[in-house]
């Protein structure tokens, strides 16, 4: 079946580009993984009307009223490939098969590049988390640490003390000239210049850092900026620019989410800093808008 769309992630930016093209009457085939990027965390945090919801039952919900469109089909795969066809795209699927589509949309979201030292992963989404505004409150005025993982990590230390008190644990990957050190002191942070050895508590719960001269820092969230990448090669594959950001590469788009490839969308996590759940269904709402207006553009001047 040729498709009018095919939306490649069906996580918050996704369904949220499916429901919008579904909603202009166009046949629409979500291909979704499975593999939200969130799904480490118990609970969402500062999306209106769903405060506090655990991300796979709002994930769960968003898609059973999707599939309640009968021009709405869902694959559970991976996509594996992308490619130009001659009548716009097909998508290779990882079971084998393909299928084909005017018009892509690529929610394919990043993968974290965790530092790899004991007890961080066990705990990430949980106590080591990302985003103060997503998670910070539930530990509010408790002690939190800041583990340096690139220069944006100054940054953090800078900005977490508002949720709690701070040590900042530079781990050896960053240098902290007076200005700095002047910045973070009159934010109260404590900077902390040992080597970071592992975590402590029973995971997923955190009691502490503990450092290579075995000393152990109370802490009781651990915030950690870490690199991203593409979690899917198909932007890569399509041709599609990139723009260099702190944190790592993103799909470049323009205001209506196309990309630099005609009829490529990105939205998410994928093709925007920062993020969020709610960016995410912004970019989402956005790109399946914009793919529609496209297409009644295209047919109008056909």
């Amino acid at each position: 079946m040729q498709y009018d769309a095919i939306v490649v992630g069906g996580s918050f930016a996704g369904i949220s580009a499916a429901t919008y093209i579904a909603r202009a009457r166009r046949n629409v085939l979500v291909i979704d993984a499975g593999k939200p990027r969130n799904r480490f965390a118990d609970a969402s945090h500062g999306f209106f009307g769903h405060d506090g919801n655990a991300p796979a039952a709002m994930i769960a919900n968003a898609r059973a009223q999707l599939l309640s469109y009968p021009n709405v089909t869902f694959v559970a795969g991976e996509a594996v490939g992308a490619a130009r066809d001659p009548d716009g795209f097909e998508i290779s699927l990882d079971s084998g098969q393909s299928a084909h589509a005017t018009r892509i949309v690529l929610a394919t979201g990043v993968v974290d590049e965790l530092p790899d030292f004991p007890g961080l992963r066990e705990r990430w989404g949980k106590t080591v988390i990302h985003c103060p505004y997503c998670h910070g409150f539930e530990f509010n005025g408790a002690p939190l640490g800041v583990l340096a993982t690139s220069p944006m990590s100054l940054h953090q230390a800078e900005l977490v003390p508002d949720w709690g008190p701070v040590t900042f644990f530079i781990n050896e990957v960053i240098d902290l000239d007076d200005t700095a050190r002047a910045q973070l002191a009159r934010r109260h942070v404590i900077v902390e210049s040992g080597k970071v050895a592992g975590l402590e508590g029973a995971a997923p719960d955190l009691t502490g850092v503990r450092l290579e001269n075995g000393r152990v820092v109370p802490v009781a969230a651990l915030f950690v900026g870490a690199p991203i990448r593409m979690a899917s090669p198909l932007a890569h594959q399509l041709g599609c620019a990139f723009d260099d950001t702190p944190m790592g590469s993103v799909i470049r788009t323009g205001p209506d989410k196309q990309t630099t490839i005609p009829g490529v969308y990105a939205a998410g996590d994928a093709a925007r800093v920062p993020h969020s759940v709610a960016w995410a269904v912004a970019d989402g709402v956005t790109a399946g808008v914009s793919l529609h207006r496209a297409s009644v553009m295209q047919a109008a001047a056909a």
